[in-house]
């Protein structure tokens, strides 16, 4: 058997590192661990950790391609953080200038989720558990 325990982290590069990093701290709530600057790569490198649990890597890299998205492709599609009360969170980020999408309700679960993007148009969803 593999034995997987749980999702260790999940990368993302990001094309404006300072930006990325803002809008996942000061927006989002994650805290920076540590913080690398790889200069043989020309790269940042940080550790962000979401309710003490480090979650994300978010690089840079010098003239990184634009993500594909619409239309879908293959790949990750999105990102999904759970959240109480999505009606908050979705204030939270429109104060915060972050557009989200109409909240829906998921028709096998009957929960309410919505839409969002990260700086680089990675999609993000919220989805309320409760």
């Amino acid at each position: 058997m593999l034995g997987l325990k749980q999702i260790h982290h999940i990368a993302i590069i990001a094309s404006d590192y300072a930006k990325s990093k803002a809008f996942y701290c000061d927006t989002l709530g994650f805290t920076l661990q540590s913080e690398f600057y790889r200069e043989a790569r020309d790269s940042w490198k940080g550790d962000l950790a979401l309710n003490g649990h480090y979650t994300i890597e978010l690089f840079s890299f010098p003239f990184p391609p634009p993500r594909p998205s619409r239309p879908e492709s293959c790949g990750l599609r999105h990102l999904a953080f759970s959240v109480d009360d999505i009606d908050a969170a979705v204030a939270h980020l429109e104060g915060h200038g972050v557009k989200c999408e109409a909240i829906r309700i998921d028709p096998f679960t009957n929960k309410r989720f919505t839409f969002f993007n990260d700086p680089d148009g990675l999609p993000l969803e919220l989805y309320q558990q409760s």
